[in-house]
């Protein structure tokens, strides 16, 4: 290929000189050496040497930094789970404000009413099934899904119905569950994930997880239990929200392990096996929670803004370092090393540590009613809630011509392999209301090949965190950042 570009380009300069010092063909189209070169460099630039020269260094910054790692380490080690609502929330709020303002930004907390759903006590035993050796029972470990209502406070003890899908649901006689216990059985597709598809493999389970409340229900089922959404097994349960309808009784729900559903399958298979489960949620009414904004403002057009975020809340079962500790860490840690290197660029870098996207993106649905007349002054909206595997590039939505655009951008990620650049429908949950009113919108791409290994399980720890990845991710967030922000 050097070959071939060089003997090219030793063409077009001989037919510049020849002809009066033009390669652009009589028609008015680019010759190959216009294009070759349009590939290989990114074309006419947005940003000028210095510009570039500037994200290399802050690329460079963010690779020798402790800052993302440390801020999401006291993150979750010290105050821990972050269900909305709870104390620890806003302990988590009042930290990242004060870090902020230990930066030099300028600091608001934006109020939004947040769902409070307390777990309670979880616990299921069977109490009858093939081959059972007289007066024994069997623990059957699960968590309650998010939102989900509760038992009896002295539980339920039901005959268990095992499905693998809806068509196997629809198959069944008519009242074939009802009264009963129904558990969706539908595996996640480790191999799909294996190959890098892990978004797709979640999109197939959790399906089950949101709307099975709803079909058990209509079913006339008693509760509804769904095999666990996610890769890791290691006997345990991922937890997440689930969805009632208008009209529909509500019934308990709870995530069962990968391990466990399969022996239900199994015996429910060889005969009658019934389960006694015990769920003691509470939905507390709406609290008071908030949306930390903070602003490094910009030079020249501080009333525009780049927006670089995570989302908050996490689960209560670990302490949320991959969803998404380190998308509100790798946030807070663009405009720490923008201080750091003293770079102020034209337009504002928002930080937003986003609340209740676990529970219904509340705090998003907020920023865009605060913010509504404001949408035209938004140049570019990042999110980083994919964990904080290796970096791949970078997710585009918005215009076609994007991806050009950002070439230069990505040549600089390449030294960190971070250097694709790929079009996407959307970006982030909680910019995509931003995306749809036409707010260019980002995300790091991510290994997401073990993601769902400790997604919304108590194995969501810090010490699942690689600094070095984690600070590829800080660098992706910063350079992106400062080049929206400064074009």
């Amino acid at each position: 290929m050097i070959a071939v570009v060089s003997a090219v380009a030793f063409s077009g300069v001989c037919e510049a000189q020849a002809g009066g010092g033009s390669s652009q063909p009589a028609g008015g189209q680019p010759s190959i050496l216009d294009r070759l070169n349009a590939m290989i460099g990114g074309g006419k630039s947005a940003w000028s040497d210095a510009q570039i020269d500037t994200m290399q260094k802050l690329r460079d910054k963010a690779m020798a930094s402790d800052y993302a790692y440390e801020e999401l380490r006291h993150l979750t080690d010290n105050i821990g789970p972050r269900l909305s609502g709870s104390p620890q929330t806003q302990k988590a709020v009042e930290w990242v404000a004060d870090e902020m303002r230990k930066l030099g930004a300028e600091v608001t907390l934006e109020k939004a009413k947040v769902p409070h759903w307390v777990r309670g006590a979880e616990a299921a035993e069977l109490t009858e099934w093939p081959g059972q050796a007289a007066g024994t029972k069997q623990k059957i470990v699960l968590t309650a899904l998010g939102g989900s209502v509760a038992t009896p406070a002295d539980g339920i003890t039901a005959e268990v119905v095992v499905v693998n899908d809806w068509k196997t649901l629809r198959a069944l006689p008519a009242g074939a569950v009802k009264g009963k216990i129904l558990l969706f059985n539908h595996p996640f597709d480790k191999e799909l994930a294996a190959t890098g598809h892990g978004l797709d493999a979640y999109g197939q389970s959790v399906v089950y997880r949101g709307a099975g409340p709803i079909a058990a229900a209509t079913a006339g089922a008693a509760a509804v239990l769904v095999r666990s959404a996610g890769g890791g097994d290691y006997r345990s349960p991922h937890t997440g929200m689930t969805a009632y309808a208008p009209g529909v009784a509500k019934i308990p729900a709870a995530a069962v392990t990968a391990e466990d559903a399969e022996l239900l399958g199994t015996l429910a298979h060889e005969g009658r096996v019934t389960m006694h489960l015990t769920l003691t949620p509470q939905t507390l009414p709406d609290a008071d929670s908030y949306n930390v904004i903070a602003d490094w403002k910009g030079t020249a057009h501080p009333e525009q803004v780049v927006i670089v975020s995570g989302h908050l809340d996490s689960w209560d079962l670990g302490t949320g370092a991959i969803d998404d500790g380190a998308g509100v860490a790798v946030s807070m840690a663009a405009l720490e090393l923008m201080k750091e290197m003293g770079v102020r660029p034209k337009r504002t870098v928002r930080m937003i540590a986003w609340m209740s996207e676990e529970e219904g993106s509340e705090g998003a649905a907020q920023y865009l009613k605060d913010h509504a007349g404001e949408m035209a002054n938004h140049a570019g909206a990042i999110e980083s809630d994919l964990g904080a595997d290796h970096p791949t590039g970078i997710f585009y939505a918005g215009k076609p011509e994007l991806g050009q655009t950002l070439r230069p951008v990505a040549q600089v990620l390449e030294a960190i392999g971070a250097g694709s650049l790929v079009s996407a429908p959307e970006t982030g949950e909680d910019i995509a209301g931003l995306t749809e009113k036409g707010v260019p919108s980002f995300a790091p791409i991510q290994d997401s090949r073990f993601y769902f290994n400790y997604h919304h399980t108590a194995a969501d720890t810090f010490d699942k965190i690689d600094k070095k990845y984690l600070n590829e991710n800080a660098a992706i967030m910063t350079v992106l950042a400062y080049a929206l922000a400064d074009e």
